[in-house]
């Protein structure tokens, strides 16, 4: 399998995880509940995991991967900090929440700036530059003491759209390679 169908692959996991995930938050409503911890905790987890996915499959082991390896570790530590935030209060974890969209979307940024030969990194470029404004407005609301997890529903309802973008891209450009 190429690098570029590993990654549709992984893009299109993502979508599907994305989409499932935000329909759960939307369905128990925000409220501060055992549950709503446990999601804030696995997304950031399951993003940690993708990344790693995404560094096993890459075929080009002397491409320097410290933007990647930054998001992972950042992913964990947020799913932690998530943990224990939306345990005190929501607007702690929106918070929190918007750290972390900062200090992922400029890793996935430049992750996709150097994928960008592999195709379909447009909507992944896109995706890192506005994670890193919407991390901006999270941190600004939980700073403010907003306690509307909604939006980071709506941030990853978003997130999951760049990746099914991504995943239709790279399937045209494999098509066009395998024609």
């Amino acid at each position: 399998m190429t690098y570029s169908a590993a990654l549709r692959r992984l893009y299109f996991v993502r979508f599907a995880f994305a989409v499932v995930w935000v329909a759960i938050v939307f369905a128990i409503g925000g409220t501060a509940t055992p549950l709503l911890t446990t999601l804030l905790v696995i997304y950031p987890l399951f993003d940690a995991i993708a990344v790693l996915w995404q560094l096993r499959a890459d075929p080009d082991k002397t491409r320097a991967k410290t933007a990647e390896w930054v998001n992972v570790a950042v992913s964990i530590a947020v799913a932690v900090a998530l943990g224990v935030s939306s345990s005190m209060s929501i607007s702690a974890a929106v918070a929190v929440w918007g750290v972390w969209a900062i200090v992922a979307g400029v890793p996935q940024l430049v992750a996709a700036i150097r994928n960008r030969h592999n195709g379909g990194q447009v909507p992944q470029m896109l995706s890192g530059g506005i994670s890193v404004f919407a991390g901006l407005g999270f941190l600004y609301q939980g700073v403010q003491g907003s306690a509307m997890i909604a939006g980071a529903a709506g941030y990853a309802a978003l997130g999951a759209v760049f990746f099914v973008v991504s995943a239709i891209r790279l399937s045209m450009t494999l098509k066009k390679e395998n024609a």
